[in-house]
């Protein structure tokens, strides 16, 4: 057996070698090696470690709840709800109650009416601000406990690959490792890209952004500052994640000291900009974040006694991607097959959508020895639709930050693409803990939209690249940012699909929580009046 230090006999083949160990590689090698799957874990790290991608969304949790049932690990439920990240992972993780967005415009007062929010009500689960140091050495141990043998500190620089028997991984210390599939998660750096030249230059994403980002302490709750009194948001502030949105970027704040009892004193703070916009320049991140506060006076009052405890990270562009994700005995997954934006915390969505589909796949074929690429073809499909979305989603917003009445309206399309998918998925849940069968969550893959679920995934793919065409007449000069508001609210307010009772199409309507009086009229319009192919969503 591997551990941190010792290398595996070279007589040795696993069943799956997976690269990188964080959530990706550690909640799979879980799920495989808990199925009697021979898992080998490796990373050029070790535990514990940085990482950002720390705010779940509802989306995110019903799949944890999913893969925890689905794979027999119960130990991977806990991650699923606030209550069960302190109690049981980590209680140095914050709270997430509400999706909050504020506008600025700068230069000028921030308009107390040009604020949204997205609340995740407490009757129905509350989201996290995972400490991933902690939630991503849960899962490495739980995987290692499970029976997938560690292998850290661990930089593999050669890969050679047999159609018929499989894979040799070499490391830089000279060690070989042989595994009869390969699952890469190792990040942009994936070693199995680099080998088989599989990134797109340029990668095929509309959007651009950089980033620089760290942990902070003092940093101040924005309810207490000045520009958030006049605010009329249902749900502080500082129980969520909040985002400041203006023309190029986004700012993230993530503090993880916001609930009664919290041991920690941290707040994730991330600076997200269009690099066109707003070109990286000389000098520090520091010097960056500073500069920037200067510029948005009422956004540095949170700041005001603010420190960074861990040097901050300043990266270039951030967007890449690859022309295939699954080949001849491997398969690129998590951010080793590509990545967007920060925006929406669609990346833990998306590492788990993968590994619910994929860890079925591996089990069978290490049970009946078809490794063949088919058997992974839909990996691929899945992995590109959800990155296509996303970049749908975040090209559009980016836009959208020109102009408040935009933002407003394609802020809609996010909430469009993100209630009705939970509602899907968390059905699939429902109806598997009450019957058993695995065809029920195997039907999630019967889609002709990969990234979006039958049977709204047509319809959300045509909402998608509407608000996309639209954004890009306004990044072309051809229609102004208030006509384009008034088409896109137009389209969510006529098409048959998008649910009259959220009245996400009206403008004023700022602010969305899913109330039980709203839930009921939702129940009802969906049984009575929503188009037909719909219907299963509300059964």
């Amino acid at each position: 057996m591997g551990d941190n230090g010792k290398a595996p006999a070279d007589d040795q083949i696993y069943d799956v070698a997976i690269l990188g160990a964080g959530m990706a590689g550690g909640m799979l090698g879980a799920v495989l090696a808990r199925n009697g799957v021979k898992v080998l874990l490796m990373d050029a790290g070790t535990h514990p470690r940085f990482a950002v991608g720390e705010s779940t969304i509802p989306y995110t949790s019903s799949m944890t709840k999913i893969i925890a049932e689905r794979y027999g690990v119960p130990e991977i439920a806990p991650l699923a709800t606030f209550r069960g990240v302190n109690e049981k992972v980590s209680p140095m993780s914050g709270r997430k109650s509400n999706f909050g967005f504020v506008y600025h415009v700068q230069g000028r007062p921030q308009r107390p009416e040009q604020i949204n929010q997205l609340v995740i009500p407490e009757w129905q689960r509350t989201e996290c601000h995972l400490f991933r140091q902690d939630s991503d050495a849960y899962l490495f141990n739980l995987a290692v406990d499970c029976g997938a043998d560690p292998c850290l500190d661990t930089r593999i620089t050669g890969i050679d690959i047999d159609p018929d028997t499989g894979v040799v991984l070499r490391s830089a210390q000279g060690a070989q490792f042989r595994a009869k599939y390969l699952v890469d998660g190792a990040g942009y750096r994936s070693p199995t890209a680099d080998a088989f030249n599989l990134r797109d230059e340029p990668p095929r994403a509309r959007h651009h952004s950089r980033s620089l980002f760290t942990h902070m302490v003092g940093v101040t709750p924005f309810d207490d500052a000045s520009a958030a009194q006049a605010h009329k948001n249902p749900s502080p502030w500082h129980h969520g994640t909040l985002h400041h949105v203006f023309d190029g970027g986004w700012l993230w704040v993530i503090p993880f000291d916001n609930h009664e009892g919290a041991l920690s004193t941290l707040c994730s703070v991330g600076l997200t900009l269009d690099e066109r916009v707003h070109p990286k320049p000389e000098g520090s991140a520091q010097e960056e974040f500073d500069d920037f506060l200067r510029r948005f006076p009422q956004i540095a009052e949170q700041f005001t006694g603010a420190r960074a405890v861990r040097p901050w990270i300043s990266t270039g562009r951030l967007q890449y991607s690859a022309s295939n994700t699954v080949g001849e005995r491997y398969t690129l997954t998590s951010h080793a097959a590509g990545f967007i934006d920060a925006l929406y915390s669609r990346g833990l969505t998306n590492t788990l959508e993968v590994v619910n589909s994929l860890a079925w796949r591996l089990i069978a074929a290490s049970r009946d020895g078809d490794w063949s690429t088919k058997r992974f073809a839909y990996i691929d499909k899945l992995q590109q639709g959800l990155y296509d979305v996303h970049d749908d989603l975040v090209y559009s917003s980016f836009v959208g930050f020109r102009h408040y009445e935009l933002w407003n309206a394609v802020s809609r399309v996010w909430k469009t693409t993100s209630i009705l998918p939970t509602m899907r998925i968390e059905n699939a849940l429902r109806d598997y803990k009450a019957c058993g069968d695995e065809q029920v969550l195997l039907e999630l893959e019967r889609t002709e939209t990969p990234g979006l679920p039958e049977p709204v995934g047509k319809d959300l793919s045509a909402l998608l690249a509407y608000t996309r065409t639209t954004c890009q007449a306004v990044e072309a000069g051809e229609l102004e940012p208030a006509a384009a508001a008034e088409r896109i609210f137009t389209y969510l307010r006529q098409t048959p699909f998008v649910p009259a009772p959220l009245e996400l199409g009206e403008p004023d309507n700022r602010f969305f929580e899913a109330t039980p009086e709203l839930l009921e009229r939702l129940g009802q319009w969906g049984r009575n009046r929503s188009p037909q192919h719909m219907r299963s969503l509300f059964a």
